[in-house]
């Protein structure tokens, strides 16, 4: 068994690469061709540009994404002129990206499309709730965590990671890395007071007092050199809507007032601190938790950079797997390879399972 049957446990998931050609749409065409749609209706878009034959940094090759029939859709009203398939036209959106209009559509053929819909989390949200609406039971988003990405993959139930060769050539480091990366993802939602109360609010540093009253701090940004935290004495919850970095972060560990403070940001998309300060913020009792957050249901590794390197898969499954205790996958094997935590089985650490299912 693989992660397809935990996907279906929720109605959205997000698919997330740490770095360009860490596997991302290889994962995608793998949930997409291994989806029971007899049993749900699909839906998938993408909060970039993904499905292009040569990836326009690297100009290596791509993935193509491919669409089985019966499977819905939103891009971009130019890369929609571009499908190879037919298609039904279900909408066009007033959601507006800098490629047109995001246009909603079902496939009545399989075949391969460029996927651009949203760009914004709440272009995103909009077009979520709208597919829920039309009764479409699994929204699928082809995600990203680069800094420039405006629409975060937090605002899916759940969520598939990708990572590889491509984010760095030596194993330990890209072991480290994504073990931080997945313990940002399992950071846990605030108090539901703290969600209502906080979840409108997309700018500035806030407050809240011991009697559950909101301030707003007005002269403090997150991303100042030089700011005073004052008058804080009965402070519960401070509240970060932006960027979440490590001066922001140390200022906060080394204030005594806020000691017991509750540091809640929106999403783990929002952090940028080191790990080196994360772990001295959370050894002095720091706390910190979010709005909104993720299932992370499995990791995805491409063991080859686009340099030419290649790390060995087995070494590399089993070293993260034990350093995240999830399983870990490299999907671009003949048979899917899968190293399962321990406390998913009974006996060694790491061991693999052989899947019989087909791979385009």
């Amino acid at each position: 068994m693989t992660f397809i049957d935990d996907i279906l446990n929720y109605d959205s998931l997000s698919i997330v690469g740490l770095q360009k050609n860490t596997g991302k749409t290889v994962s995608l065409n793998y949930v997409l061709d291994r989806l029971p749609i007899e049993r749900k209706r699909i839906a998938v878009t993408s909060i970039g540009i993904d499905g292009e034959t040569t990836d326009q940094v690297t100009r290596t090759q791509k993935p193509e994404i491919y669409l089985r029939q019966g499977m819905y859709f939103g891009t971009s009203e130019m890369h929609y002129r571009q499908k190879r398939i037919v298609s039904e036209l279900i909408d066009v959106s007033d959601e507006n990206t800098s490629l047109g209009r995001v246009v909603t559509a079902k496939a009545l053929t399989g075949g391969k499309i460029l996927l651009s819909g949203p760009s914004s989390s709440s272009g995103l949200k909009r077009w979520m709730k709208d597919m829920h609406r039309v009764g479409i039971e699994l929204v699928i988003i082809d995600g990203a965590l680069s800094r420039m990405s405006l629409a975060s993959p937090a605002v899916s139930q759940s969520m598939i990671l990708a990572t590889g060769a491509a984010y760095s050539t030596n194993m330990n480091t890209l072991v480290q890395q994504t073990a931080f990366v997945v313990d940002l993802i399992k950071i846990p939602l605030t108090e539901e007071a703290n969600l209502k109360l906080l979840m409108p609010i997309e700018k500035g540093v806030w407050y809240i007092d011991d009697e559950g009253a909101l301030h707003e701090l007005s002269n403090i940004s997150s991303l100042s050199q030089d700011f005073r935290f004052e008058g804080m004495d009965r402070c519960k919850t401070l509240y970060v809507a932006g960027a979440l970095v490590d001066g922001f972060l140390e200022k906060v560990r080394k204030n005594p007032k806020l000691k017991t403070c509750e540091l809640v940001v929106r999403d783990f998309t929002k952090i940028f601190v080191s790990p080196q300060q994360y772990r001295l913020f959370l050894k002095a009792g720091g706390v910190i938790r979010v709005l909104q957050k993720s299932k992370l249901i499995a990791v995805t590794v491409n063991p080859t950079s686009p340099l030419g390197v290649t790390l060995d898969s087995d070494t590399l499954c089993a070293k993260l797997t034990e350093a995240i205790h999830l399983p870990v996958y490299d999907l671009m094997k003949d048979n899917v390879d899968v190293c399962v935590p321990q406390t998913y089985k009974t006996n060694s650490v790491c061991e693999t399972q052989t899947h019989t299912m087909k791979c385009n």
